[in-house]
């Protein structure tokens, strides 16, 4: 019988093909002319865990694309972690940003991956974090290390809402009942500096059309006489933040969380440079609300941010109009106790509100979610403190993340579990950018320590 660290080293080479394999499928759930690929990833993944030793693995379908089932019951007696994940990934663009093809995975060494990195779209979110958790059961299965029951719920939608994993989830209760929800999707602190994510934000994602004349007008006969609707939303868009970047709708802080000097006294001994953080974006001052560390305002601050903004002639060359519509598409990241759907009716209220008479505006709501925080006394959090200590020699720093995972808190309220969030990605690991990546050393370490998780929180629950 093998222990994980023998069982990798055996198996690294097919464990590093099988990643490349899945990362080689476009399955981008944005847009539908990749269908057929977001359907092909999702039958890899129910093939992946047939191989590595699930009784049941099963397509669910859904009103959008499929969630993937699978479990191992070995004794109902014992405790059941229930592993979510996805399968679909963000677009790649802007493609000629990208150093290698965004579908054509290449390993390549880094300063901060000496062993080298993968680089391709879904890496690291969540294609190569969710794959460890599946080759973490192969090896348990394979070798009667498994302690306790598993279940997996890998969807399809996580990067455009999630909106048919909660009508799958409040339909299948039975099901998917569970002692605690295991996720890789987050990141933790540096390779030497094990972390466990600790807090999401929540988000509230919505795109606004400002519309004027009814026509494109030629802007010499017609500028200066009438709005012109990229100018105004201009002007919209900046109104949203103050000169301390607070953002100015009413009562957008009024349920804003603020934590005790205490607490943002734990957070500031979280190692951290500012100057490497710089170094990294290649940028030469930081940016954000007054009164706030960078740590804070990407973590238990909330945001307001512009995605995408258009409108016009963006084509070579030149041609003078002014634009009958302009649009952009505006995330707000919430933190816990803000409700993102009274966040998008209050930013909805308020938009309408400073749009001159000379346009129209539409506010389209997208999706959003809640904020989530996760206490570190439970004994999900204990089991996953206590297998980083065991593979990497360290207590993991609890960590609140900047990040959203809508259907977390959904899981909490719907399946009454907590969710542990053991991510093993870097911050630099340009997730939704071009040249996303993925450490080989993180890939493989979270391959060694998902399997202590089981083992401590097997232990912990008797």
């Amino acid at each position: 019988m093998q222990n994980i660290q023998s069982y990798i080293k055996e198996h690294k080479d097919r464990f590093l093909n099988e990643i490349i394999d899945l990362l080689k499928i476009p399955s981008i759930s944005a847009d539908s002319s990749y269908k057929d690929d977001v359907l092909k990833a999702a039958a890899s993944i129910k093939i992946s865990l047939e191989k590595a030793g699930c009784d049941t693995v099963e397509i669910c379908e859904t009103a959008g694309y499929p969630i993937v089932y699978g479990e191992k019951t070995i004794n109902p007696n014992l405790p059941t972690v229930l592993v979510y994940g996805h399968y679909d990934v963000q677009p790649p663009d802007p493609i000629n940003l990208w150093d290698s093809p965004p579908f054509e995975p290449v390993i390549k060494k880094t300063e901060l991956h000496p062993e080298g990195a993968i680089f391709a779209r879904g890496a690291c979110d969540d294609k190569g974090q969710m794959y460890m958790h599946i080759k973490a059961i192969e090896f348990m299965t394979a070798n009667n290390k498994l302690p306790c029951n598993v279940k997996f719920m890998i969807e399809g939608e996580e990067e455009v809402g999630s909106a048919n994993l909660a009508t799958f989830v409040k339909n299948n209760q039975e099901k998917l009942k569970n002692d605690v929800i295991l996720i890789s999707d987050t990141g933790m602190i540096a390779n030497d500096v094990p972390s466990i994510t600790t807090g999401l934000r929540g988000l509230s994602y919505v795109e606004v059309e400002v519309t004027g004349p009814n026509r494109d007008l030629h802007s010499g006969l017609y500028g200066g006489a009438v709005a012109n609707p990229i100018n105004v939303l201009a002007k919209m868009i900046a109104s949203l933040h103050d000169e301390n970047n607070h953002i100015t709708i009413p009562g957008f802080y009024d349920k804003v969380e603020n934590l005790s000097d205490a607490e943002r006294a734990e957070m500031a001994k979280a190692p951290f440079s500012l100057e490497n953080y710089k170094k990294a974006l290649n940028i030469e001052a930081v940016y954000g609300e007054t009164g706030y560390s960078t740590n804070e305002r990407n973590s238990i601050r909330p945001t307001l941010d512009v995605n995408g903004i258009w409108g016009g002639y963006t084509g070579e060359g030149a041609k003078t109009v002014i634009a009958s519509k302009a649009y952009a598409k505006i995330s707000m990241r919430l933190v816990p106790n803000q409700n993102w759907e009274e966040i998008t009716e209050l930013f909805q209220k308020h938009f309408e509100s400073i749009a001159p008479k000379a346009v129209k505006v539409k506010v389209t709501p997208h999706h959003g979610g809640q904020g989530y925080v996760t206490p570190i006394n439970s004994i999900g959090y204990q089991a996953a403190s206590k297998a980083y200590q065991q593979t990497f020699g360290k207590t993991p720093i609890p960590q609140r993340s900047g990040g959203s995972i809508p259907i977390v808190s959904l899981f909490e309220q719907e399946l009454k579990s907590k969710t542990i969030l053991m991510g093993f990605g870097l911050n630099s690991d340009a997730i939704h950018s071009p040249n996303e990546h993925f450490g080989v050393w993180n890939y493989l370490k979270g391959i060694e320590t998902i399997p202590y998780f089981y083992k401590y929180f097997t232990e912990l629950n008797n």
